[in-house]
């Protein structure tokens, strides 16, 4: 049996006790969930802050740390599970679970209950928070502060267009492994429209390529995913692709057949994938 490494808490050396009998590893220990306390958080592919990041880490979102060395805590993110390395100083206990989603592109949470206080952030969307007190126009959340009430929807209330959603981050720049308001990749992206409509989504572009059904390349929708192997992109209706771009380093709105035809001269092929969810 193959396992995906970005996907499966196990070294040679170490592996989630849930993983024992099922491969090979030196030792087997159960992980400890944590959840990130910054406002956003680099998931690395090595305990070094120049190491690659290959995930982010938004805000009240949990990760089940394996294990805590020098600094940095190995372990696997929940709501894609993807694994990696965070720094320890970004993380806290677990503490209760979170009650409220941050459903604007970007929110601040301030010392007080005016917007005239000191603030912290911005939270990005789809950030995490227990709120834990209330006054008049604010909530406050714990570890956080005090956000505007219109900035936090109850958990169970969702989007209901991930295209809409997605077009809020036109002119966001891009940033490999991104995915908050400040900096996001094409999977990123994708992965942060589908989580506020309430739809489970993958981290990478490969395997979001799997979502939903086949599309139909000469009659395509909005809604529709358009996938090459390294990228991905949200048709804004039959002829438009909303994508975070690396060649333009932010996400943006261009013709698909422009896109289709730049990827193709650059030598990355055609797109290999056209695919069609199905709506909440």
């Amino acid at each position: 049996m193959t396992f995906d490494a970005r996907l499966t808490l196990a070294r040679p050396d170490l592996a989630e006790a849930a993983l024992e009998g099922v491969l090979k590893a030196q030792r087997f220990a159960r992980a400890t969930p944590m959840r990130c306390a910054a406002s956003a958080a680099a998931l690395r592919i090595a305990p070094d802050v120049s190491a690659e990041q290959s995930n982010q880490l938004l805000f009240g979102e949990r990760f089940d740390v394996l294990e805590s060395k020098d600094g940095w805590a190995w372990g696997q993110a929940a709501r894609d599970a993807y694994v990696g390395f965070v720094e320890t100083a970004a993380l806290s206990d677990e503490g209760s679970a979170p009650t409220h989603w941050v459903s604007a592109l970007r929110a601040f949470a301030f010392e007080a209950p005016a917007i005239r206080s000191a603030a912290r952030g911005p939270f990005s969307l789809n950030a995490l928070v227990t709120v834990d007190a209330e006054e008049v126009e604010f909530l406050h959340a714990a570890d956080a502060g005090w956000f505007h009430r219109r900035h936090l929807t109850p958990i169970g209330y969702v989007e209901d267009d991930y295209v809409a959603v997605a077009e809020r981050f036109v002119g966001a720049p891009y940033l490999w492994g991104g995915r908050d308001s400040a900096g996001v990749d094409c999977s990123g992206l994708v992965q942060q429209a589908l989580f506020a409509c309430g739809l489970a989504c993958p981290r990478d572009a490969d395997q979001q390529a799997a979502l939903g059904e086949p599309a139909p390349a000469d009659a395509l929708i909005r809604g529709d995913l358009v996938c090459w192997p390294d990228h991905i992109g949200i048709m804004l209706d039959g002829e438009r692709l909303l994508h975070a771009s690396a060649f333009l380093m932010q996400t943006a709105l261009e013709p698909l057949a422009e896109v289709a035809r730049r990827v193709e001269n650059a030598g990355r092929g055609l797109p290999t994938a056209y695919r069609r969810l199905a709506r909440p």
